[in-house]
């Protein structure tokens, strides 16, 4: 399984980004895929994920109502649009995937997650 996420850059408070996640090797019929973030510092946390299986989305209560998860099942792809972004939003962010359905409670703990991609870096100025 390879992720090869893509899409950070620097952008000002407000502004909106959209990283993608370009999967291959899943079982996408079965797969979780998810988004977090490590900011100087801190420790690594969830942002969202989305379930194939039944298109289930989450989201951590940070980012609720401004990043929305989506997929692209013919491109293999999954993406995190980030709107109104803060500086606190200023992080590496990962995309994870696992190879088996995660059931609601364990969406957001990244030991459910088997793969990872190597990251990529939003910056965002006050």
């Amino acid at each position: 399984v390879q992720l090869q996420a893509s899409g950070g850059g620097l952008v000002q408070a407000g502004g909106s980004l959209r990283l993608s996640c370009a999967a291959s090797g899943l079982s996408f019929s079965s797969a979780t895929m998810g988004w977090f973030r490590q900011a100087p510092g801190k420790e690594r946390e969830f942002v969202a994920a989305v379930r194939w299986s039944d298109r289930s989305k989450f989201y951590s209560d940070s980012v609720k109502g401004r990043f929305t998860i989506s997929r692209d099942n013919a491109k293999n792809t999954v993406y995190l649009q980030m709107n109104s972004l803060k500086p606190e939003d200023t992080a590496i962010y990962y995309c994870a995937a696992r190879n088996r359905r995660v059931i609601n409670s364990a969406m957001g703990d990244m030991a459910m997650y088997d793969y990872w991609g190597q990251g990529t870096l939003v910056t965002v100025s006050s």
